[in-house]
Formats: C-alpha cells, sequence, structure tokens
C-alpha cells in the first residue's frame, strides 16, 4: 500500500486494508472508478470520476482492479468528482487490456 502525504497534511492512498488507516485521523473515502462486468462476461473500469478513460474489457475482474490501481498511480492519484453511473453506450473509446 503506498500511502501520499499532499502539502496540506492530508493523506491520499488507495483504499485497502493492509493497515488501520482510521489511525491516520477522519477518513474520506470517494469512489475513483466503477468496475462493471459487460453483458459478455468481461469487466470494464471506468475512470470517469477522476476524468479518467474506460480501460479493458478483461476477462477477470481482479485484472481490472490492478489496471485501475496502476492508472491511479501513475496520475498521482487524482481526486474524484462525483459523476452518474456508468453506461455501457459511453462514447468515449476503451482502452484495451494489457492482460
Amino acid at each position: 500500500m503506498e500511502l501520499f502525504v499532499t502539502p496540506d497534511g492530508s493523506v491520499k492512498v488507495i483504499y485497502g486494508e493492509e493497515i488501520p488507516l482510521e489511525e491516520l485521523g477522519k477518513l474520506s473515502i470517494r469512489r475513483a472508478s466503477f468496475l462493471e462486468p459487460t453483458p459478455a462476461g468481461e469487466w470494464l473500469v471506468d475512470l470517469a470520476p477522476v476524468h479518467g478513460p474506460l480501460l479493458g474489457p478483461f476477462k477477470y475482474r481482479s485484472q481490472g482492479l490492478e489496471a485501475e490501481r496502476l492508472w491511479l498511480l501513475e496520475h498521482g492519484l487524482p481526486e474524484p468528482q462525483r459523476v452518474a453511473a456508468p453506461s455501457l453506450a459511453d462514447p468515449r473509446p476503451t482502452l484495451k487490456s494489457p492482460f
């Protein structure tokens, strides 16, 4: 688990249960993506809450979770915004799975 301390002293992290995050202070947990199955049984990662792309499709959900984690880390854990739930009719191009 990687913790990022911002200049104002707050901590940003991709949620996990490896350490008790509540011991760092008050938590503010926000969704950075939607990981949803397709009708074909594959998985898509929609990073719209952080103004990111669609990733996938992935054969396994765990592959989608790992791709999401890598994208978020590569882009500095951007601040999520409130967005509507994903739609399979999303017009954005999908970035192909590296798996």
